[in-house]
C-alpha cells in the first residue's frame, strides 16, 4: 500500500473513477457556502450592483434602494431553491444507508455502518463493501478487490493475522470489496482515520458538470450575448434621438440598458435546472428508485433497451420450496412465504418427512450449506429472513420440518463459496465424529461432480439412466416455473481441498416457486408502447425462463449462455435484436450483451445484484442495482438503486426521467420566449417611436426588473415541477437531443413575436386611439405583458393540450405563482408603490385591453394545438 503521498489531484481522480464525487455532500455544504456561491456565480447580481451604484452616484436614491431590494430578492430566491435542492439530495443519500453485520452481545446484529466503532467484530461476506479498516480474525477463501485504493483491479488474497503483529495481507480496508469468500474481522479504524478517509480528506466537495448543465449554460451564454447586443443598440438609438444630451439622460439610458440586459439574461436557468433535477430525483425516490448519479436523469429518457434480471426483479424474489425430488419420487410442500407453516405430501397423503430415508442428508445440507439466517419473530410461526431469497427458502423448508441451524451441533471446517462460474457451493462440516461435505448448486453443474446417488436409504452408483431421470425431473419442474436446485454430499475421513467436490453422492432436487410480480406484464406493455425493448437475463435454465416469459407477455427467441460462447463478437450484434431471453448466463455474458447492443446504437439499461455484475453495470449507459438483495459492490457502481427490486420501478424511473427533461424543455422555451418578447418590445418601441409619437422607453428600468423577478421567473420556476402526463410513455425514446431543437426554437420565436405584437398594439390602442397619456399607456403595456406571460406559462404546461379545456390546478404551483404575480402587479399599480415604479391606476378600458389580448393568445395556441394534434404538422412530445 503506497497511498500516504497522494496528491489532491490523484485523490479526486480516484473518487471520480468510482463515482463518489458526483452527488454533493450536504454535510459539507452549509447555508453560508450556498449563499456565497449564489453571489459569486450570478452575473445578474453584478449588473444590478452596477446599476445601484450609478443610481446612488447621481442622487436617485429611491431607485438605488429599489434595486438593492431586488438584489436581495434575487439572492433569496436562488438561495432557497438551491438549499432545498441540497436537502433533497441529502435525503436521497440517507435512503440507502449501508448496514453491516456486527457480533454484539454474542449475536449477529445489523448495525448502520457509520455507527461502527473500533473493537467491533464484523461478519463479512462475498459482495460486501468493507465499512472500516479491519484486521482479519478468520477467513475462508477470502479475496478482496482493492482497486479503489491501489488502482489495480486484480483480486488480492487475504489471510487471518495476529492482533499483536500484522501486515497488509492481514488487513482489509474501508471502501474495498470482498469478491470471494467470507471472514470475521475486528474494526481498528473508522471514518476519516481509515486509508480511504485519507483520500477523501484530500479534497473538498468536488462536483462534476452534468451534460444537462452544459446544455443550459450554452443557451444562457447565447441569450446573454444577444441580450447585451440588443440592449446596447437600444441605448445607442435612444441616445442619438434624445433632444438634449446631459449626464441625467446618459445615466437614465445606462440604467435602462442594464435593466434590459438583466431582463433578457436567463439567470433562472441554473436554479430551475437544480430544482428540476433534485425534485425529480426526490420524486423517483418516493417511487423507490434512488438516483446515485444525477447525470443519468437525462439518459433515462433516452433508454431504448432494458436488460433485466429475472429473479427478484421480474419475479417476486420470495422463494418458497414447493417440490422435492428424491429417490426418483416427488414430494409436495405446502405453505408460502417466510412462515414455518407447511405440510409434506406424498401421493396426496400428508407424511412425516423426518421418517423419509433422505431426510437427514437433504435437510442438513439445506441448513448447513447455507449463509442465510432466519429468526423467530415471536408471532405464530412467522420468520424473519436475512440473506439471499434462495438460501432463506431452504431454511424455511427445514423449519417446516422443525429443524433449525442452532439445533445442530456442528462446526464448519472449510468451504468453497458459490460463484457464477462453478454455480455451486460446498462446505465441510464436522458433526459429532463425522466429517461431511455438503454441496448444492445448479443441476447440470452439480451432477458432473456426482459418482453415486442415494436411493431408498442405500448408496448406489449413478448411472446414465439415473441422470436422464434426474434431468427429466428437473425439466418437469422448470416448465412449471420452478427454480431448481440440486443437492449432494459425501463423508470423508481426511480432507484434501483438491478433491473437495469429487465423487459426491446425489441426494435430490428441490423446486422453488418464484412467481412473476403482478405488475410486470403491464410494465412490459408500457415499455413496448414507449419504444423500449425488454430483454430478460437469468442464470436459470431455459424451461424456467420460457415459462416466466410466457406469463409476463415477453416474446422472442432464447439464447443460452453456452450458445453465446460459440458466437463471435462480430456476429452477436447482428442477431441480438431478435433475442428476448438469455438463460444460463454468466456475468461475462452480460458484458458481451451490453457491448453488442451499444454497437447497434442502443441506449442500454442493465440490472445486476452480484459482485461480478459490477463490470456490466459500469459498461451500460444506466446501471441499476438492487437495494434489497444486491451487493454493496453492485450498488456502488450503479447509477440507480431500486429499494424494492421491482421491474415496474425501473419503468417508473424512465417515465420520471422523461418528465424531467420535458419540463426543462418547457421552462427553457417559455423563459426564452419571454426574454425575446421583452427585448423586442423595447427595441421595436424605439424604432417605431418617431412614426407614432411614442415616448421611449416603452417600459422603464424598474418596471423591467420587477417583471423579470416577480412575474417572469416565478411562473417559469414552477414549470420545472410540472406533473408527468399520462401519455409520457407513448413517445419513442429520444437520442442525444438538445434542450432546444428547431421546432422549439420556432415555437419560442412565434410566442415571443405574438406577445411583442400584442404589447405594442396595447400601447398603440391606449396612446394613439384612446388618447391616453404616456404614463397610462405604459402601465397598460406593462400589465398586458404580465398577463401574456402568465397565460403563456399555462399554455406551456403542455405542447399538445390546450388551456381552456384543462383545470387551472393541473400544476398547482403555477397557479399559486401566477396569483402572487398578479397580486404584486396590482400592488405596484394601485398602492403608493406606483410612485416608485412610475405607474398609474388603470380603469376598465386598460383591463379590457390586457385581458382581451391574453384570451386571444390562449385561443390562438389552443387552436394551433388542436389542428396540430389532428394533422401532426409538428411532432411535439407529449
Amino acid at each position: 500500500m503506497e497511498e500516504r503521498g497522494l496528491t489532491k489531484k490523484e485523490a479526486e481522480k480516484k473518487l471520480e473513477q468510482y463515482g463518489l464525487n458526483e452527488i454533493k455532500d450536504i454535510s459539507k455544504v452549509t447555508p453560508l457556502k450556498i449563499l456565497l456561491r449564489q453571489i459569486k456565480s450570478n452575473f445578474l447580481i453584478y449588473l444590478l450592483v452596477v446599476a445601484m451604484l450609478i443610481s446612488f452616484f447621481v442622487g436617485k436614491s429611491v431607485t438605488a434602494y429599489t434595486i438593492l431590494a431586488i438584489i436581495a430578492m434575487v439572492i433569496a430566491v436562488g438561495f432557497v431553491q438551491e438549499y432545498r435542492s441540497e436537502k433533497a439530495i441529502s435525503a436521497l443519500k440517507s435512503m440507502l444507508m449501508p448496514v453491516s453485520i456486527a457480533i454484539r452481545d454474542g449475536k449477529e446484529q445489523e448495525v448502520e455502518s457509520n455507527h461502527l466503532v473500533p473493537g467491533d467484530i464484523l461478519v463479512l461476506r462475498n459482495g460486501e463493501k468493507i465499512p472500516a479498516d479491519c484486521i482479519l480474525l478468520e477467513e475462508k477463501e477470502l479475496r478482496v478487490n482493492e482497486s479503489v485504493l491501489t488502482g489495480e483491479s486484480r483480486e488480492i488474497k487475504k489471510i487471518a493475522g495476529n492482533e499483536e503483529k500484522y501486515s497488509d495481507e492481514n488487513l482489509v480496508f474501508m471502501g474495498t470489496y470482498i469478491v470471494n469468500g467470507r471472514a470475521i474481522a475486528k474494526v481498528i479504524h473508522t471514518g476519516m482515520n481509515t486509508k480511504f478517509g485519507e483520500i477523501a480528506g484530500l479534497i473538498s466537495t468536488t462536483e462534476k458538470e452534468l451534460p444537462l448543465q452544459r446544455k443550459v449554460n450554452n443557451i444562457a451564454k447565447y441569450m446573454a450575448t444577444l441580450a447585451i447586443i440588443i440592449s446596447v443598440l437600444t441605448g445607442i438609438i435612444i441616445l442619438f434621438r434624445a433632444e438634449a444630451i446631459n449626464n441625467e439622460v446618459i445615466i437614465s439610458i445606462l440604467i435602462l440598458v442594464i435593466a434590459l440586459s438583466v431582463s433578457a439574461f436567463p439567470e433562472g436557468f441554473p436554479v430551475v435546472l437544480i430544482t428540476a433535477l433534485s425534485s425529480g430525483a426526490y420524486s423517483m425516490a418516493k417511487l423507490n428508485a434512488i438516483v446515485n448519479r444525477m447525470s443519468i436523469i437525462e439518459t433515462l429518457g433516452e433508454t431504448t433497451v432494458i436488460c433485466s434480471d429475472k429473479t427478484g426483479t421480474i419475479t417476486k424474489g420470495e422463494m418458497t420450496v414447493k417440490k422435492i425430488f428424491a429417490g426418483n419420487d416427488f414430494y409436495n410442500v405446502s405453505g408460502a412465504g417466510y412462515e414455518a407453516n407447511g405440510e409434506f405430501i406424498y401421493k396426496n397423503k400428508k407424511i412425516d418427512i423426518r421418517k423419509e430415508p433422505f431426510y437427514d442428508v437433504l435437510f442438513n445440507n439445506a441448513v448447513l450449506c447455507n449463509d442465510a439466517r432466519i429468526e423467530r419473530t415471536g408471532e405464530d410461526n412467522e420468520l424473519k429472513a436475512s440473506g439471499s431469497p434462495t438460501e432463506s427458502a431452504l431454511l424455511v423448508l427445514a423449519a417446516k420440518a422443525g429443524l433449525y441451524k442452532e439445533d445442530i451441533m456442528y462446526k464448519r471446517v472449510q468451504e468453497m463459496p458459490f460463484n457464477s462460474d462453478r454455480k455451486m457451493m460446498s462446505v465441510l462440516c464436522k458433526i459429532k465424529s463425522e466429517n461431511i461435505v455438503y454441496s448444492k448448486g445448479a443441476t447440470e453443474y452439480l451432477i458432473r461432480h456426482c459418482k453415486y446417488m442415494q436411493k431408498k436409504g442405500k448408496i448406489v452408483r449413478l448411472t446414465e439412466k439415473d441422470k436422464i431421470a434426474i434431468f427429466a425431473a428437473n425439466e418437469f419442474m422448470a416448465k412449471d416455473s420452478f427454480r431448481t436446485l440440486a443437492f449432494a454430499y459425501k463423508k470423508v475421513n481426511s480432507f484434501s481441498k483438491g478433491h473437495f467436490e469429487e465423487d459426491l453422492i446425489f441426494i435430490g432436487l428441490v423446486g422453488m416457486e418464484d412467481p412473476p410480480r403482478d405488475e410486470v406484464e403491464e410494465s412490459i406493455r408500457q415499455c413496448m408502447s414507449a419504444g423500449i425493448t425488454v430483454k430478460m437475463i437469468t442464470g436459470d435454465n431455459k424451461e424456467t425462463a420460457l415459462s416466466i416469459a410466457k406469463q409476463i407477455g415477453l416474446n422472442g427467441k432464447v439464447l443460452l449462455g453456452q450458445e453465446l460462447d460459440n458466437i463471435t463478437d462480430e456476429e452477436l450484434p447482428r442477431i441480438i435484436s431478435s433475442i428476448s431471453i438469455f438463460a444460463r448466463v454468466k456475468p461475462e455474458h452480460k458484458l458481451r450483451i451490453i457491448r453488442a447492443l451499444k454497437s447497434n446504437g442502443e441506449i442500454v439499461m442493465m440490472t445486476g445484484d452480484g459482485v461480478n455484475d459490477a463490470p456490466a453495470l459500469k459498461e451500460s449507459h444506466i446501471g441499476v442495482a438492487m437495494g434489497k438483495n444486491g451487493t454493496d459492490v453492485s450498488r456502488s457502481v450503479a447509477d440507480l438503486t431500486l429499494k424494492d427490486d421491482h421491474f415496474s420501478t425501473i419503468v417508473l424511473a424512465v417515465s420520471e426521467g422523461r418528465t424531467i427533461f420535458k419540463n426543462i424543455r418547457k421552462f427553457a422555451t417559455y423563459q426564452l420566449s419571454c426574454n425575446f418578447a421583452e427585448l423586442s418590445i423595447l427595441f421595436l418601441g424605439v424604432l417605431l417611436s418617431p412614426l407614432l409619437g411614442w415616448q421611449v422607453p416603452l417600459l422603464l428600468a424598474l418596471q423591467i426588473l420587477f417583471m423579470n423577478l416577480v412575474t417572469d421567473n416565478l411562473p417559469a420556476i414552477t414549470l420545472a415541477v410540472n406533473p408527468s402526463s399520462k401519455d409520457v410513455m407513448l413517445d419513442k425514446p429520444r437520442k442525444n437531443s438538445e434542450i432546444l431543437d428547431k421546432k422549439l426554437i420556432g415555437l419560442l420565436v412565434f410566442n415571443g413575436t405574438l406577445m411583442m405584437s400584442f404589447v405594442l398594439l396595447s400601447y398603440l390602442m391606449s396612446f394613439n386611439i384612446l388618447g391616453k397619456s404616456a404614463e397610462y399607456s405604459r402601465t397598460v403595456a406593462l400589465m398586458t405583458l404580465i398577463f401574456l406571460e402568465i397565460v403563456s406559462a399555462f399554455s406551456f404546461r403542455s405542447f399538445r393540450k390546450g388551456v381552456l379545456n384543462r383545470s387551472l390546478f393541473v400544476n398547482p404551483y403555477l397557479f399559486y405563482a401566477s396569483a402572487i404575480s398578479l397580486i404584486a402587479t396590482f400592488a405596484i399599480i394601485y398602492t403608493p408603490l406606483n410612485k416608485l415604479f412610475e405607474t398609474v391606476p388603470l380603469v376598465l378600458d386598460g383591463f379590457i385591453i390586457g385581458i382581451s389580448f391574453s384570451l386571444l393568445l390562449i385561443i390562438i395556441f389552443d387552436i394551433l394545438k388542436y389542428v396540430n394534434n389532428k394533422k401532426e404538422f409538428f411532432n411535439f412530445e407529449h
